[in-house]
């Protein structure tokens, strides 16, 4: 029964993809879903909160908790903090044509 929410859902995003201003919004804020999806899995797989999580980093919980949501791309420094504090490899790969993030731990 779980695959028809993310049916639903991928179906959505597919509608809204179309709309140009929208698509360049998502586009946009690739990198701050990808960190923010690798900073939930990471707090998933090591049991951490997301207060257990900032302390270990030496940031703020609402810091934690901006990242998470993917609205916002984190800073340079940001990026250099998390791969420094939990072992994360960045790298991002910006074109004219479009910017791809892999992550790796």
């Amino acid at each position: 029964m779980t695959a028809r929410p993310v049916t639903i859902a991928s179906e959505s995003l597919k509608k809204r993809l179309r709309d140009p201003e929208f698509r360049r919004e998502w586009e946009r804020t690739a990198l701050a879903r990808a960190v923010g999806l690798r900073l939930v899995e990471y707090r998933a797989d090591n049991g951490l909160s997301q207060s257990a999580l900032a302390r270990k980093l030496q940031m703020q919980q609402p810091a934690i908790a901006r990242l998470e949501a993917g609205d916002h791309n984190p800073s340079v420094d940001t990026l250099t903090r998390l791969s420094q504090g939990l072992g994360i490899d960045f790298h991002i790969d910006i074109t004219p044509e479009h910017v791809e993030v892999q992550l790796t731990a």
